[in-house]
C-alpha cells in the first residue's frame, strides 16, 4: 500500500469504527475516497488526521469521524437521492457517490462552485449548483435525503418542504462561532421529528 492508502486504513480503524461507525458502505467509501485530493495541496500530509482543515474561502473541509457520522445517520444506499448544502471541498459529495447515491450539491461560493464543477466531474451521479443553499433545489425535489455541511441559525422551511416523506436530513444549527448542535430531522406523516445527536461547530450557513 502506498502512504496515503496505509493512513486512510488507519483512519477508518482508528478513528471511524473505534468511535462506533460500523456501516459498511460508509466505512468503503471513507477507506476508498482519497480524502488528500480534496484538501489543498499543502495540507495534503494533513489530510487523515483527526481534525478539520482549512480549504480557503473561509471554509472548512470536516474531521473524518464527522463525515462518516453524519454520511451514516444518512442510512445511505445506492440510488438515494441527496441534497447537499454546502459543497466546499467536494469530500462529502464524492463519499455520497462513491456509495452509489445520486447527489445534488450546491455551493453559496462562487469560487468553490466553479472548483466543485471540476473536481467532480468524474462523476456522472453528482450534479453541482452555485446558489443559495436556503431555497434548495426545488425543481429536483423531493429528496430522499438532505445533508447540511454549514451550520443555519435555524432550520430553512424551504429544505423542510424538499424533503420527501420518511426522508432523513441531517444539519447543524446554532450561532455563528457558538457550539451547535447536529440535529437529525425525520419527517414521518408529514410532521417533524427531531434528534440532538451531537455538539458541533461548524462555518455558518449565508444567504
Amino acid at each position: 500500500m502506498d502512504t496515503y492508502e496505509t493512513l486512510r486504513h488507519k483512519m477508518v480503524e482508528r478513528q471511524l469504527k473505534t468511535r462506533g461507525i460500523s456501516s459498511t458502505l460508509v466505512l468503503d467509501a471513507m477507506l476508498n475516497v482519497p480524502r488528500h485530493f480534496y484538501v489543498p495541496e499543502k495540507l495534503a500530509s494533513y489530510a487523515y488526521d483527526d481534525s478539520p482543515l482549512p480549504i480557503g474561502n473561509g471554509q472548512t473541509i470536516s474531521q473524518p469521524y464527522i463525515v462518516a457520522y453524519m454520511t451514516e445517520q444518512l442510512d445511505p444506499f445506492p440510488g438515494m437521492k441527496v441534497l447537499e448544502i454546502g459543497t466546499g471541498s467536494c469530500y462529502q459529495a464524492a463519499i455520497l457517490a462513491y456509495i452509489g447515491c445520486e447527489v445534488y450539491t450546491m455551493e453559496y461560493v462562487k469560487e468553490l462552485a466553479d472548483e466543485a464543477q471540476e473536481t467532480l466531474a468524474g462523476f456522472d451521479n453528482v450534479k453541482v449548483r452555485h446558489g443559495d443553499g436556503f431555497a434548495g433545489w426545488q425543481e429536483e425535489a423531493p429528496f430522499d435525503a438532505i445533508i447540511v455541511t454549514a451550520a443555519p441559525e435555524y432550520i430553512p422551511d424551504k429544505l423542510i418542504e424538499q424533503l420527501r416523506e420518511g426522508g432523513r436530513m441531517i444539519v447543524p444549527v446554532g450561532e455563528a462561532h457558538a457550539v451547535q448542535y447536529l440535529k437529525l430531522i425525520t419527517k414521518e406523516e408529514g410532521k417533524l421529528v427531531e434528534k440532538d445527536l451531537l455538539a458541533v461547530r461548524f462555518v455558518p450557513m449565508v444567504s
